[in-house]
């Protein structure tokens, strides 16, 4: 639990979170991604700001468009992040066997490949399809995994959320120790996964390209990577038809040769690369109201991010 004291507010946003999931437990899956869709419609209208700061992005990631294809990808964007809501929080009243009813494997004879060197698997993906769906059941199918994570501001749901990450057997490691704690989940030959598409205003920051422009990012995956030899392995969450979803573990992604000049930032690079080729299939479901560049972005309106955590993390990365 984190050590900030509830506010009124806290007190709020939860009971309106828990009512919501005992309504979702009663509801099929259809109508649940139904109403996520219309909850993401709704904030689309209301949330200028983030819906602005997503065109923006999308003006620079695909200059080719039209403007009429850039607010549809951000319309769709919206409403799939409510449906992604709305799923999490369904799979959070599911049992084990309802939540592997609802998803398929692709690649998992890859992953497994990929325990036999006993050294640990490091997988990335980004705020990219139902990335929290397959952590959920990675852990009731493949192992228990350990998942980066950063606190969020409520406390109340928090810890919510954190008691459904720990539900199928998985952990949650947050900053504070998070290396040696990471470390003995390799040594363990567990999976530890990695979000790689944040802003990082810290020192542990390095310059990639991703959609052709310079974005700061995580050097963590590369630097445990080549510290440890564990394979790296992306890994995404798609939607199917009849609310079903597909986890996709894509091939590892080969290390750079040990001579390599800057082997972290190429490491980095061919691990950011994948996640764009996956960004540019499917541009609806990845995070654009996320200020990704944010070191080249417009001064001028102030965009609080969309996800709170604790003490402002966000900004200091």
């Amino acid at each position: 639990m984190t050590d900030q004291r509830p506010s009124f507010r806290h007190r709020l946003e939860y009971a309106a979170v828990v009512s919501v999931v005992a309504v979702v437990r009663v509801l099929p899956m259809r109508v649940v991604l139904g109403a996520g869709r219309l909850l993401g419609l709704a904030f689309h209208v209301v949330d200028g700001p983030h819906r602005r700061l997503a065109l923006r992005n999308l003006e620079g990631a695909f200059p080719a468009r039209t403007d009429v294809e850039r607010r549809a990808i951000a319309r769709h964007m919206f409403e799939h992040f409510g449906r992604l809501l709305m799923a999490l929080l369904k799979f959070s009243t599911m049992t084990p066997a309802r939540m592997m009813r609802r998803v398929e494997f692709e690649g998992d004879d890859r992953l497994r490949a990929a325990y036999a060197h006993r050294k640990g698997v490091l997988l990335f993906t980004g705020h990219f399809g139902f990335w929290e769906i397959n952590a959920l059941v990675h852990g009731l199918s493949l192992g228990s995994m350990a998942v980066l994570a950063r606190p969020l501001d409520n406390p109340l749901l928090h810890d919510l959320l954190e008691s459904v990450r720990r539900s199928t057997g998985n952990n949650v490691i947050y900053r504070r120790g998070a290396i040696r704690r990471v470390l003995r989940a390799l040594d363990s030959n567990s999976a530890v996964a990695v979000l790689i598409d944040q802003h990082i205003q810290t020192t542990d920051a390095v310059y990639v390209d991703f959609f052709n422009r310079p974005a700061a990012t995580t050097s963590a995956l590369a630097a445990l990577a080549l510290r440890t030899g564990a394979p790296v392995m992306p890994a995404f969450a798609l939607p199917l038809p009849g609310g079903r979803f597909r986890m996709v573990y894509e091939h590892p992604v080969e290390p750079p040769p040990s001579d390599t000049p800057d082997a972290i930032r190429e490491f980095t690079q061919r691990c950011t690369d994948v996640l764009e080729m996956y960004v540019r299939r499917y541009p609806e479901l990845w995070l654009w109201m996320h200020r990704r560049w944010r070191d080249i972005e417009p001064k001028g309106e102030e965009v609080r991010g969309m996800f709170p955590t604790a003490s402002g993390e966000e900004q200091r990365g």
